[in-house]
């Protein structure tokens, strides 16, 4: 799932629009106008976040309104503290090294 989704934020337009759904709600046209995409590449580009289990999607009349999942996102976001606790584990241990305070180990 991680791979999902980071394959979907890869893209820069998908990216943005997460971005822009991080405000709130909008509609298809909401989401390309800044992009000045067509509607099938904006079509394709949700599609891909809806797959990825990011954004959900549902009809209004005759207007598609999406929204953003953020717990899909906690994967990532544990993932991501994960790796911080790791690379901060590590400079302590190299600054503990740096300084002399290893003790004897």
């Amino acid at each position: 799932m991680l791979t999902t989704t980071f394959g979907a934020l890869a893209d820069p337009t998908r990216l943005a629009i997460v971005g822009r759904l991080s405000r709130g709600d909008a509609t298809m046209g909401e989401l390309a106008e800044p992009h000045r995409i067509t509607p099938p590449a904006m079509t394709k580009h949700v599609g891909v976040l809806v797959e990825a289990g990011l954004v959900s999607r549902r009809r209004v009349g005759r207007t598609m309104v999406c929204t953003l999942r953020p717990e899909a996102l906690s994967e990532m976001e544990r993932w991501l503290d994960d790796l911080t606790a790791y690379w901060n584990s590590t400079v302590d241990r190299l600054e503990e090294l740096l300084r002399g305070d290893n003790d004897g180990d």
